[in-house]
Parts: C-alpha cells; structure tokens; sequence
C-alpha cells in the first residue's frame, strides 16, 4: 500500500483525515519504528483514540522505540489509569525516565508564567494603544497578545494587535475584544496547559485567579520550549 511507504509526518496527516475504523487498520500495518515515529507526529486527540484501540503490549513497544522526553508527551495526554498500565509494560530503566519527566508534567503552571505581557483598560481606544504601543510592548515577552482588564486588573477580555489595527480608530478595547476567554488557574498544570493549546491553537493563555484577576500569562513558544527542555 502506498500510504506505508509515506513518511511519518506525511503518513499522519493522512490518518487525521481518515475515519477511525480505516485509521486502526493502516497503523495496524505498519512496523514498529515506523508506527513509533508516526504516533509521534500524529495530534494529541487522534494519539488518544489509537492509543485507547490498540492492545497495551502493542503501545508499549511503540513507546520503547521512543526516546523519554517524546513518550513522556504522549503518555501525559492518556488517561491516568491507561498511562499507568503501559508504564507497567516498559524496560524498568526507559519508564524510570519517562516518569520523571511525566512529573515535570505535573508542576504549577504559575512557576512558567510571564508577568510581562500587554494589559489594557477596556475604556482605551484602538488608536490610543497604537499611539501608545512601542511604550506598552517595551521589554514584554509576549506582544501581540493584549489583556483587556478593567482599572481591578480583572481580565474582560483578550484581543490580537493584528484585531486592533484593523479596527476603526475610535473603537474601545471593549468593543474589540473576545470576551469569551479559556484560562489558566495557578493550581493547572503543566500537562493541563499543554492540552489547552494543543485543542485550540492559542497564542497565549492567561492565568487568572477565582476572582478573575489577571496574574500572569503563559506564551504558547514557552510551552514547547519547555516540552524541549525536559528531552
């Protein structure tokens, strides 16, 4: 078939499209360094399905063939209790490994937040933030990312500078803003922001405390730089 000879990005795109009956059926195919690769490429969600379809034995060579930091990211998206009976299954030295970095996973979103990022009042204007912004983006981390906050510092809302060039001049950041907003708690964690922006694709997510007051924010390259870090 020609779809085993594609390579694994190329071959996991591929299987994102399929349906799940037809996905099973080519990985079942494949080798186990090239299912291993593949798995590696495929997105959390899709990962999730396949791993839960095939049998455990099966998922636990594959993430031998892997090296710690790359089965530790695919373990961290399985439910607790399937995590726990593939890391059963593996070589004593390679889950040793892989749990240590299974609990990076589990530290404090807060202790990875910036408090370098935009905040602006909601009441500002978008020509005022453009009249103002080489002073408000100096020295933060993340400046294409704007927090609409009310004089409370509670977050309204969020808004991208690309939104806030495009707007009329005399709009308010509260007229621009999305106001439906998906946050962080500083009790999340490292795993829970990992998936949040492997569903929806985030520039960055805030972190809020129970009031909705803004604490910090979490960049999306800092999440996958810190994934690197922990190889």
């Amino acid at each position: 078939m020609i779809l085993l000879g594609s390579g694994p990005v190329d071959l996991a795109d591929i299987l994102e499209e399929l349906p799940q009956e037809q996905r099973l059926a080519i990985f079942g195919e494949l080798d186990t360094e090239h299912a291993s690769d593949t798995l590696e490429e495929i997105e959390p969600r899709v990962q999730r399905h396949l791993v839960s379809s095939i049998k455990k034995e099966r998922v636990a060579e594959l993430i031998n063939d892997m090296t710690p930091a790359q089965a530790a990211d695919i373990l961290a998206i399985l439910p607790a209790a399937t995590a726990d009976n593939v890391m059963e299954l593996l070589d004593r030295e390679n889950a040793h490994k892989i749990q240590e970095l299974l609990d990076k996973h589990e530290e404090k979103i807060i202790n990875f937040s910036t408090s370098q990022f935009i905040k602006v009042l909601s009441s500002a204007s978008a020509e005022e933030v453009l009249e103002d912004y080489r002073n408000i983006a100096k020295d933060k981390d993340e400046i294409m990312y704007l927090c609409i906050v009310d004089r409370e510092d509670t977050l309204l809302g969020v808004a991208d500078m690309k939104e806030v060039l495009q707007a009329d001049p005399d709009l308010s950041m509260e007229d621009i803003m999305t106001t439906t907003v998906i946050s962080l708690n500083p009790e999340d964690t490292l795993r829970e922001a990992s998936e949040l922006f492997s569903r929806y694709s985030f520039r960055a997510i805030p972190v809020t405390d129970d009031q909705d007051k803004i604490l910090g924010v979490i960049p999306y390259r800092d999440i996958m730089n810190l994934k690197h870090r922990f190889v």
